[in-house]
């Protein structure tokens, strides 16, 4: 019965869309890639939206739009899409209800709406955090600074690194691992103070 139900689905949204997409290599892809993060997704959903009877209509509202939005383009990487998505449309109901709940208010902030300008001060902070950043990256070893920046930055996979610097993917993991325990350790740890002070 659900079989029947799944393809009555996927027959209709083809139908109504008018799109010549596979929808078999959309729906693998989307259970393949989207709902392993459902357990993050309510989490988040839980955490921005208190009213428990929601949760279940916003969900799928997020699944509808990241499914609509395959069918152009698959997002690449998921997770950040879909959590953008989940944050617009938490943003579009507070926006669309009449009564907004205290509690809705009081996690607005805590969603960080575009429209929101930095002040000086979160400049500021941001600008010693990445240069704080840059010192720890220079001081690594070269090939571990090398691999962090092909995937930190260029955003390349552990086999693409690999292939790139010529060495197995167990030693890119490695030089990673090390790398982020190290960063970690530069950026969050208790900082001495290098001023000179007595």
């Amino acid at each position: 019965m659900a079989e029947s139900t799944d393809t009555d689905f996927d027959e209709a949204r083809n139908s109504r869309s008018g799109a010549d997409v596979s929808a078999p290599d959309l729906s693998v892809w989307f259970i393949r890639e989207v709902f392993p993060l459902e357990p993050t997704l309510m989490q988040f959903l839980q955490r921005y939206w208190r009213n428990e009877s929601d949760l279940a209509d916003l969900k799928q509202d997020v699944y509808l739009r990241v499914y609509e939005a395959a069918k152009t383009k698959r997002p690449n990487p998921v997770k950040p899409f879909l959590f953008t998505v989940a944050r617009g449309i938490i943003i579009d109901k507070i926006r669309r209800d009449q009564v907004v709940p205290i509690e809705a208010v009081a996690d607005l902030e805590a969603l960080t709406v575009a429209s929101e300008i930095p002040g000086p001060d979160r400049n500021v902070m941001s600008r010693d955090e990445l240069r704080r950043l840059q010192s720890a990256i220079d001081r690594l070893p070269p090939r571990h600074r090398e691999a962090v920046i092909l995937a930190q930055i260029e955003g390349l996979g552990g086999q693409e690194i690999a292939a790139r610097m010529g060495i197995t993917r167990s030693t890119v993991s490695h030089y990673l691992k090390d790398s982020i325990r190290t960063l970690a350790s530069a950026l969050y740890a208790e900082l001495p103070d290098l001023r000179g002070a007595p």
